[in-house]
């Protein structure tokens, strides 16, 4: 199962006084379950890829991160997303994230 509260996110190209912003932010929008937020229902991250099998939760998590940084996070964009594994078989996202417009 994907612990998605445990994401880990390593940010690249952004200068040091915007760092924590852009962190605290992802980790706000990545923490939100779809559809908790009374304004905007569309925030968060869609939790239903939860109880399908580990490859499929994976892809869809993923799409999932991709598509709601850049709805929500303007000076940012995804670069990968890999997994690393708890010895209780919980996956850990960790999820590169770049200054957008940055090769």
């Amino acid at each position: 199962m994907i612990d998605v509260n445990k994401a880990v996110i390593n940010l690249r190209g952004f200068a040091e006084s915007e760092i924590e912003d852009v962190r605290r932010c992802l980790a706000t929008l990545y923490s939100i379950r779809t559809g908790e937020q009374p304004l905007d229902r569309n925030l968060g991250i869609d939790t239903s890829f939860l109880d399908m099998p580990m490859n499929i939760a994976k892809n869809l998590f993923t799409l999932e991160v991709v598509d709601k940084t850049e709805q929500y996070e303007k000076r940012a964009e995804v670069d990968k997303v890999e997994y690393k594994f708890e010895k209780d078989g919980q996956m850990i996202p960790v999820i590169y994230i770049k200054k957008r417009g940055i090769l």
